[in-house]
């Protein structure tokens, strides 16, 4: 992933702006993805240090030649010793408060760091640089994009595939070849292939129990593309359904797409979580429903803003977000509609690509 001039702008001027709020000299970087959004490399492994005026990328001896490539606004300089070279940077540069990424630093380097530099440089930012990457650029609507694309096509071919006698983790095999040949470079998350009372279960990971008549069948995907992921969930029945089960589906969808109508620009998650929250209490299944409504998407499949009923988050064009209710009723089946938007000043726009109507295979 290239960072345009113009993206590269735009970041290091968000990033401005923390720095100057928090009230410090510069931030120390280790989430991977956040040092790839500022700066475009694509490596497993770095520190970056950014100031008001410079950053610089720190790396091992394996990335220096890949680094030098593809890394334009930071001066790239190789280390020995993590803590060493970030002791003697801050001392060169006479830097006096550092934030520290909390939620990206562990206890152990964290001590290792203070016997080189006393505690009192360091100042642990939290909420600061949530919102880092969450309103995307035009760029990166594009690459979500194409990552639906190619994982939707994915599943959609998978429709012939569900047989009664199919296992579950033979369908997920399926779909990881399918959007690796399509492009993907991995999945952006386990893919869930849950039949019958596996479904009753969110996370459930894909196993050999196979799919049978009456199954709900819940399939929820996502692929990375050049470094940003798609995430979508569809919910087939294979077979009739039973009246519960089709109560329940349009309860679920009246849901997602009552949220989905809500969501624009200003509004605050909450209230989107509210809006499904309320469907589902309307229809007596809200204790079914047993997680929040939504989150971001980016470089990350879960990022902030987080769509729950004590959200603090407020929703900005240009973030995208999933939609997501479900119900699950324990070791029976369960329900989860989700698509991936894009939220505008007025409204906004589904990224996802399938149909979320009831789907019945026979």
């Amino acid at each position: 992933m290239n960072v345009s001039k113009n993206a590269a702008a735009a970041r290091s001027e968000t990033l401005h702006k923390i720095i100057c709020q928090s009230d410090i000299d510069a931030v120390l970087f280790f989430n991977i993805n956040n040092i790839r959004y500022l700066t475009g490399f694509t490596g497993s492994e770095a520190m970056l240090i950014a100031g008001k005026n410079e950053a610089l990328l720190f790396v091992d001896g394996r990335y220096i030649t890949q680094a030098g490539k593809q890394v334009k606004n930071a001066a790239v300089i190789e280390f020995k010793d993590k803590a060493v070279i970030i002791a003697d940077t801050i001392k060169k540069n006479g830097l006096k408060k550092i934030g520290l990424e909390a939620a990206a630093i562990s206890l152990q380097f964290y001590h290792q760091l203070i016997k080189k530099i006393p505690a009192k440089f360091f100042r642990t930012l939290g909420d600061e640089l949530k919102l880092l990457r969450a309103v995307k650029d035009e760029n990166e609507i594009k690459l979500m994009k194409k990552a639906a694309v190619i994982s939707s096509a994915a599943v959609l071919s998978l429709a012939d595939k569900i047989k009664a006698g199919v296992m579950e983790r033979d369908l997920a095999l399926e779909f990881e070849f399918n959007v690796r040949r399509a492009g993907a470079e991995q999945l952006s998350f386990a893919t869930i292939i849950a039949a019958g009372e596996n479904s009753a279960l969110p996370h459930a990971q894909p196993s050999g129990r196979k799919i049978k008549k009456g199954d709900l069948i819940v399939i929820d995907f996502g692929v990375k593309y050049q470094g940003y992921c798609s995430d979508e969930t569809c919910t087939f029945a294979f077979g009739g359904l039973t009246d519960k089960q089709r109560n329940a589906y349009q309860a679920v969808k009246e849901a997602h797409d009552l949220a989905i109508a809500g969501v624009q620009a200003g509004v605050s998650a909450a209230a989107i979580d509210l809006h499904a929250r309320d469907v589902l209490r309307k229809n007596k299944l809200d204790r079914y429903f047993v997680h929040s409504t939504g989150h971001g998407v980016g470089m990350d499949v879960h990022e902030p803003p987080r769509l729950a009923e004590n959200s603090p988050d407020v929703l900005d064009k240009g973030m995208v977000i999933t939609i997501e209710p479900g119900v699950y009723f324990a070791g029976q089946w369960g329900i989860r509609i989700e698509d991936m938007v894009l939220v505008k000043n007025n409204g906004c726009e589904i990224l996802s690509k399938l149909d979320k109507e009831l789907t019945v295979i026979e």
